[in-house]
């Protein structure tokens, strides 16, 4: 009943990150910044940054008490593509982060400021960079349930 509890868990969270870069991305555009925007990206972005360090919990304790074990997880190729995955998805994750918290300092000082389209552009380049190497993470851990690199 563990196993299951944390695999559901587990996947929640992953649909939860996915949401959030989804919305963060929906955001990130010229015509629809805002100050109230701005504000909203500094929101989605500490749940996003929740739900990471929850990803992270949840989905080392399937490794060490999940039904498969130890290992299964830590021998398996697969295992270490999608950690090496999530970790370069972490690391794209810091611009973003640090740039939504610059502007968030600054809309404290000016209550009308926007963030310049060229900022918008390049946060928003690196956000598409997240989502589209976080799908690898599903893809790989459908190959690791499968057996494939064990």
């Amino acid at each position: 009943m563990s196993d299951f509890l944390l695999a559901s868990v587990h996947h929640l969270i992953v649909f939860g990150i996915a949401s959030v870069l989804a919305a963060e991305l929906a955001l990130m555009r010229p015509a629809a910044m805002s100050p109230h925007t701005v504000r909203l990206l500094g929101r989605f972005d500490a749940v996003y940054g929740a739900l990471a360090m929850a990803i992270l919990g949840v989905g080392f304790a399937r490794v060490w008490f999940g039904a498969r074990g130890p290992d299964f997880y830590l021998h398996n190729p697969m295992f270490w593509a999608k950690i090496g995955a999530f970790l370069v998805v972490g690391l794209v994750s810091i611009r973003p982060t640090l740039r939504i918290l610059a502007w968030q300092k600054v809309l404290k000082a000016d209550a009308a400021f926007v963030p310049a389209v060229q900022e918008i552009g390049a946060v928003r380049r690196q956000l598409l960079i997240e989502i589209h190497v976080f799908a690898l993470i599903p893809i790989f851990a459908a190959a690791m349930a499968r057996g494939i690199g064990f």
